[in-house]
């Protein structure tokens, strides 16, 4: 009887390691918080990418369309929804972060020619906005 009770030692073990990886890997995904913003700050300015980039390979794989409600973020995930408003007027749009950037100090994030046209802001380049995660 004693061989018996050494014998599953190990696999009771190693059931138990296996148990706690897992408790704990699913503890760390539902914790997890993602920032907004460069630093994680929500606001900043936002600046928009089209022709030159339009069919190029994104970072998340997809290829650019322009024409899409697409944007470039340093740090959030792929697939992630934000809602962007223009803090000069007002004017909202969604977005899906497909792409990585911007890679110039001050910008938070690069958005595309339409998303930047539904903002109103194609002329100006650059404008002040408030980042928030939708989805």
């Amino acid at each position: 009887m004693t061989e018996g009770k050494h014998w599953c030692f190990p696999f009771r073990t190693i059931a138990v390691i296996i148990g706690m990886v897992f408790l704990t890997a699913g503890a760390g995904c539902a914790a997890r918080r993602v920032s907004t913003g460069g630093g994680g700050v929500p606001e900043g300015n936002a600046s928009w990418y089209g022709i030159a980039y339009h069919g190029r390979i994104a970072a998340d794989g997809s290829r650019y369309n322009m024409y899409e409600f697409t944007a470039a973020h340093k740090t959030l995930e792929f697939g992630t929804q934000l809602l962007v408003t223009n803090l000069n007027n007002g004017r909202t749009v969604k977005v899906k972060i497909t792409d990585r950037g911007p890679f110039v100090e001050g910008r938070i994030i690069d958005l595309s020619f339409t998303a930047a046209q539904a903002l109103g802001m194609l002329n100006d380049g650059v404008a002040p906005v408030y980042l928030e995660v939708i989805g």
